[in-house]
């Protein structure tokens, strides 16, 4: 698929840019131009981390043992498209950001693309997919960014047109970073009304670095596929015992060092004597030296 390339605004130098949560500066099509987007592909760090949440969203679509074809909405510069291809499947993507497209293009991926906006609900053939995956795009829904746009009927039109899309029974599974608790049930309000079953699976809830949540919905029932939703992974918990253990040491080590310390009471007495070897005039220590005073009333 060719993409035209499509003339971006050059954003300022602003640490807004560098925020952890990007839709909170400009819209995606205007925040990942050309620049954006080439560090994005080319972050190590950040590559790592879609792919292993692609992995996971692909473990989760709980999809059969045969090649599939699936909806990669949000795909970007084509890190989770490649990691479909890695499990053997098949895949369409679609981004607003022209040039997160032109990335994958230059990265020849697999997948089909096009430019398209989620909130816009593109159409396809119904039944036309086996699943669909997104990762870190939903949350864009949940803005303003231009005039009419309200992110509740945005959210519907999504999750309507993506409902008619996959077969019955298939899943969609769409990783992404709620900032808030209404956005959470915005989503899930947004998804059931369209007719998904389903729910909110959370990796690593008592984490603050590795937590993720994840939308597992399923368009309608099938025999072959089961309904219920699996538990979000749980590994933080060695984690957070690794913390409380480095915690106890830390305050054991500031009790220790805090035993050779003076006393205020001691502070006082080996001042005064100081200035008694000056020469000046200083009262004679008695039982009330240092003594904190009680509050008058």
């Amino acid at each position: 698929t060719t993409i035209a390339a499509a003339t971006r605004l050059s954003l300022p130098s602003s640490p807004l840019a560098t925020m952890s949560r990007p839709e909170h500066y400009a819209p995606a099509d205007i925040f990942y131009n050309d620049e954006e987007a080439a560090k994005y592909a080319s972050n190590s760090r950040m590559i790592e981390i879609q792919t292993k949440m692609s992995n996971r969203a692909l473990e989760l679509c709980l999809l059969p043992d045969r090649p599939c074809l699936l909806l990669d909405i949000g795909c970007g510069s084509g890190i989770s498209g490649e990691a479909i291809t890695d499990a053997g499947h098949m895949w369409i993507g679609y981004d607003i950001s022209g040039s997160m497209l032109g990335i994958a293009e230059k990265r020849e991926v697999d997948g089909d693309l096009f430019l398209a906006d989620a909130g816009h609900g593109p159409r396809f053939r119904p039944g036309s997919f086996d699943g669909a995956i997104s990762i870190s795009a939903l949350q864009w829904l949940c803005n303003c960014d231009k005039k009419g746009h309200e992110p509740f009927r945005r959210l519907r039109l999504f999750f309507e047109r993506l409902y008619l899309c996959l077969r019955k029974g298939a899943r969609a599974v769409m990783q992404f970073y709620p900032e808030t608790a209404g956005q959470v049930e915005m989503i899930t309000a947004a998804a059931l009304r369209a007719g998904f079953g389903g729910g909110v699976v959370v990796d690593y809830p008592h984490s603050s670095k590795a937590k993720k949540h994840y939308l597992v919905v399923y368009a309608g029932l099938s025999g072959d596929m089961p309904q219920n939703i699996p538990q979000g992974l749980q590994g933080e918990i060695e984690e957070s015992k690794k913390s409380i253990a480095v915690a106890q040491r830390e305050r054991f080590k500031r009790k220790k060092g805090s035993k050779g310390k003076k006393s205020y009471k001691d502070k006082v007495f080996e001042k005064k004597e100081h200035q008694r070897q000056q020469g000046i005039g200083v009262r004679k220590d008695t039982k009330y030296t240092a003594r904190k005073r009680k509050p008058k009333f």
